[in-house]
């Protein structure tokens, strides 16, 4: 008895420090609709990319490309105004407005299909118009949550996020496959569009006088400029940013890799799809889940993420069978993860907090918004060459951030190897934050 108590002792604080952010009632009730809400949205995501390829089109892997360029291309449309409005207005009343929008909108796409009505050119336009709320709605979602937590929180509670949003990409992937086969794939939209009322109710419940306002950011010209300069003077941020280009670009192409290759490789319907959708999730929130024993990341950790991203695509394009290509999956889904969520908080933590939304929606920007760039290009290899080609891709990508973190890594090393130590280590933190 004496030897497994000290055991089950160390399990019970691991995990309550794994989980330490759900002590805040305020953000305990915004993960509480957001689970539930983010079922939801892969619901749609997985109905979507469906409808495209196989009800729309004939296995058209460059429809569903356009399909996902139109969605992700808001974010660098509208660069200059989202993280702008995370800055400036109230963040929680700008969240409710823009999810209230993305209800809408599903709820119409929905309305739609179920009625036969619906076209290619018009899911394009639903795609930007969802993709447009959604430009909006990030930055400010995610800076909202140094208002839920404060500092002393925010490392975990962006994690259980990414827990949260993958932990819904495993329920959700796999009821959409069950929704689609049995009554339709309007009805997965639907469900998206109803799924919205619970993080509405989880805001407007919200007890604001225990939030923790971020500093709004004073109304002059050039602030979306000085969100840029911030970032350009911080090498740190510009190499994670760079490395964020070539993964959100080339390599998180999942909804073209994931369809085509159960389409057209692996012959399987809606179920199988759904299935290959919910393995990578187990492997996106056993990421998430490392991420929240880590308080401060470092380029280290992104450096890590972007070599075992590589390796995974490799995994993937040589995959001989549906498991194989399913188990390497759960790779990529870790090493993405965890690669996202260190960028992510590091951020944050090392951003000042009246420049944070603008800063955040840079990144996200350039994570997302070189979709429209990456998405037609995996489509057009897969048709061309087919789908194991367009994985190629996506280990390019991974071994190029892979490239940019460790020169970064290497110079800094040859730069602390000239200088007297002492002053290298005071001058680097005040300028660049931690490595």
């Amino acid at each position: 008895m004496s030897s497994t108590s000290p055991n089950r002792t160390v399990v019970k604080n691991w995990a309550r420090d794994a989980f330490r952010s759900l002590q805040v009632r305020n953000y305990r009730l915004w993960a509480a609709g957001a689970l539930v809400s983010n079922v939801g949205t892969w619901m749609q995501r997985i109905a979507q990319d469906w409808l495209v390829l196989t009800e729309l089109t004939h296995k058209s892997a460059s429809a569903v490309g356009i399909t996902t360029a139109l969605q992700f291309a808001p974010q660098l449309i509208f660069l200059p105004w989202t993280g702008l409005a995370a800055d400036r207005f109230n963040q929680r009343k700008l969240l409710m407005a823009t999810q209230g929008a993305m209800a809408l909108l599903a709820a119409g796409l929905g309305l739609l299909t179920i009625f036969g009505a619906i076209r290619l050119w018009e899911v394009y336009i639903f795609a930007f118009l969802l993709g447009t709320a959604a430009a909006f709605d990030a930055p400010a979602r995610q800076t909202f949550v140094s208002e839920l937590v404060g500092p002393r929180y925010l490392a975990n509670a962006v994690a259980l996020n990414s827990m949260t949003f993958n932990g819904a990409r495993m329920v959700g992937p796999a009821v959409a496959g069950v929704v689609i086969a049995t009554i339709g794939t309007g009805w997965a939209f639907l469900a998206n569009g109803a799924s919205f009322v619970a993080v509405l109710l989880s805001l407007a419940f919200l007890r604001v006088d225990e939030l923790i306002p971020n500093e709004r950011a004073p109304r002059k010209r050039g602030g979306f400029q000085e969100g840029l300069v911030y970032v350009w003077h911080r090498p740190d941020l510009r190499v994670a940013m760079l490395m964020l280009f070539f993964i959100g670009t080339f390599g998180m192409n999942f909804a073209i890799w994931i369809s085509t290759m159960a389409v057209s490789v692996f012959h399987t319907g809606a179920h199988g799809y759904g299935g290959l959708s919910s393995a990578m999730a187990i492997g996106t929130v056993s990421g998430a889940f490392l991420a929240t024993q880590r308080d401060q990341p470092t380029i280290r950790h992104l450096l890590a993420g972007t070599a075992v991203f590589a390796v995974g695509c490799l995994a993937a394009m040589l995959s001989p069978g549906y498991w194989t290509f399913a188990a390497s999956l759960v790779v990529i889904g870790v090493a993405v993860l965890s690669f996202l969520n260190a960028s992510n908080a590091l951020v944050q933590l090392t951003t000042e907090p009246h420049l944070r939304g603008r800063v955040m929606s840079i990144r996200l920007a350039i994570t997302l918004g070189g979709t429209p760039i990456g998405a037609p290009l995996v489509g057009w290899a897969a048709d061309t060459f087919g789908p194991r080609w367009s994985l190629a891709i996506g280990v390019a990508a991974g071994v190029a951030a892979s490239a940019v973190g460790a020169t970064y890594l290497m110079r800094r090393r040859e730069e602390k190897a000239r200088v007297i130590p002492a002053i290298v280590r005071g001058d680097l933190v005040d300028r660049e934050g931690p490595r």
